[in-house]
């Protein structure tokens, strides 16, 4: 079997299973981020953390599958391993930009829902103060 081949098993079978974990474990953990970025609102929160999964699994699948190709010859054994190095090192680079860009953004868009919470709130007229009712009657 051609070298190259087996590199390429061997990268798919890194760079998917980890796709796939880092994927899960952003939505997991994620979906609390992002419900406090959309005031508590639950079935929006839902609904995109799931849109942000599935562009995260497009982005990376999509860049796995243009990375997969090798140019050169893998001569032996110790070419196999670095070339899976390589793109799995590209891999992780890319996954982790990425989460980062998410961030980023995500929390640009939190610090602008408490900026707008703060400004409504400092527009409602003061409530007036409370009477203390009588006990016993």
């Amino acid at each position: 079997m051609d070298l190259a081949v087996i590199g390429y098993i061997a990268y798919l079978l890194v760079a998917i299973p980890l796709t796939v974990w880092v994927a899960r474990t952003l939505g997991a953990n994620g979906y609390h981020f992002i419900k406090d970025v959309f005031a508590g609102d639950e079935q929006l929160a839902r609904a995109v953390n799931k849109l942000l999964q599935v562009g995260f699994y497009l982005l990376n699948f999509g860049f796995v599958a243009l990375w997969l190709r090798t140019a050169d010859a893998i001569p032996d054994a110790r070419g196999v391993f670095e070339t899976v190095a390589v793109k799995i090192g590209a891999v992780l680079l890319v996954l982790g930009v990425l989460h980062v860009l998410n961030v980023i953004v995500l929390n640009g868009f939190r610090k602008r829902a408490h900026v707008d919470a703060r400004a409504l709130a400092a527009l409602e007229p003061p409530m007036p103060p409370q009477r203390p009712q009588a006990h016993g009657a």
